[in-house]
């Protein structure tokens, strides 16, 4: 049995006859108070994997986990190091698990991989022909990296030594979005030429395409469970697909604009979609039906996200705003006002307290999520902002510029 902790669960993964299987346990009304024995107790009742030989390990983590909730709230970010990471404009950002490590993709072609806490550069990952766009870790392993290219290829790379295990071909035009499954078993790659694959990462072969799209797949998410993976398309379309057989499950129709962002939810139930038809959508994940439209934003919604809990939604917009939303009622808590340019990039920290919103205005920014109020302005870039991250922890940001640098908070 192996045990992943999130702020808003457990995955627990395990072998069943032979088949490799995950069961997720949401942990969302977790507080600093609870009773960590008692919890893992009830839990125990309900859940046959969780033996008498790891319950002290389930119990010392959901611990750690309180600690985490309970820290202390008025913490201040401050640069750290800035690193002129690439020659060329950079595409992306991305953290492993704890934030020891994290990757940047170039327009020089490459991928560099940085060590957090010295702000050393560790390796680069060289070998693609074009752009490098698209960049993940397999969190919450962060032993393999995965980089998507306009070269229209996708490769998989081991973390500690740089070695080119795979590389992806198959697609026709750019690949824009990859993402692993929380497993680590399969990588997805979306493409300008209107279709997504899933790639086996130990065969390193195409084990499907998800073919139904009729213009650019340009956001890609798996669920927590890795059983579905939904698709968003400027055809103004998001597709539901069942991972195992390539089928796709349901169409979201609604929006009248192009697809900008989509994500499940922690527990797998909701589906939220932002699109440049200035709304926001959510959508029962199971059934494929529309819930709710989130109305407000004056010009075009550029990112979406939930917090880890799947209580609230954030989202960014070309009108210089962003709002949080909750959930459950569909109502706006927050509205985030002060940039001076769109907000491309938007996330709330793993507690799900603050959000960070990154913008054209040259700066990030540090918000309440339930108030709304500005914490914190991040300044120094000297040219539009598109990427921002926490660490797991929350207590490091990263942020990614069209000034060719990369900055640690």
């Amino acid at each position: 049995l192996f045990i992943t902790f999130f702020f808003k669960g457990i995955i627990l993964e395990y072998v069943q006859g032979g088949e490799p299987k995950t069961r997720s346990i949401d942990l969302l009304n977790l507080r600093p108070d609870t009773d960590a024995v008692a919890l893992v107790e009830e839990i125990q009742k309900g859940e046959p994997l969780i033996t008498a030989s790891c319950k002290e390990h389930v119990i010392h983590l959901v611990r750690r986990l309180q600690e985490k909730l309970g820290g202390k709230e008025d913490h201040k970010f401050y640069l750290f190091k800035v690193l002129r990471a690439h020659i060329l404009p950079l595409t992306n950002v991305a953290f492993n698990k704890s934030g020891s490590r994290f990757i940047t993709g170039s327009y020089d072609r490459t991928c560099k991989v940085w060590d957090t806490a010295s702000g050393e550069e560790l390796r680069t990952l060289e070998g693609h022909g074009n752009v490098v766009y698209a960049i993940a870790f397999n969190n919450p392993y962060g032993d393999k990296i995965a980089t998507g290219s306009f070269d229209k290829t996708c490769k998989l790379w081991s973390t500690e030594t740089g070695k080119c295990y795979h590389t992806f071909r198959g697609h026709s035009a750019e690949i824009v979005c990859l993402s692993f499954n929380l497993q680590s078993t399969l990588v997805a790659t979306g493409s300008m030429d209107t279709t997504a694959k899933l790639w086996d990462i130990e065969k390193g072969e195409e084990i499907v395409t998800l073919s139904g799209h009729s213009a650019e797949i340009i956001a890609l998410s798996f669920n927590t469970t890795g059983d579905r993976i939904i698709t968003g398309s400027f055809d103004h379309t998001v597709a539901v697909w069942d991972v195992g057989t390539g089928r796709m499950l349901h169409t979201l129709i609604g929006h009248r604009g192009e697809i900008s962002s989509a994500q499940f939810n922690w527990d797998c139930s909701l589906i939220v979609t932002g699109s440049m038809d200035k709304t926001c959508m959510l959508w029962n994940a199971i059934t494929g039906t529309h819930i709710a439209t989130l109305t407000g934003h004056s010009d075009e919604i550029l990112d979406v996200c939930f917090d880890y809990a799947g209580q609230r939604i954030a989202t960014a917009s070309a009108d210089g705003s962003a709002r949080v939303y909750n959930a459950e009622t569909k109502k706006c808590i927050a509205k985030l006002e002060g940039h001076g340019g769109e907000i491309s990039k938007i996330c709330f920290n793993p507690k799900g307290n603050r959000v960070l919103t990154a913008s054209s205005d040259k700066t990030a920014r540090l918000w309440d999520a339930a108030t709304g109020d500005c914490l914190q302005i991040l300044e120094g870039h000297t040219d539009e902002i598109f990427s921002c991250a926490f660490n797991y922890k929350g207590d490091i940001i990263i942020t990614g510029s069209k000034d060719n640098t990369c900055r640690i908070w």
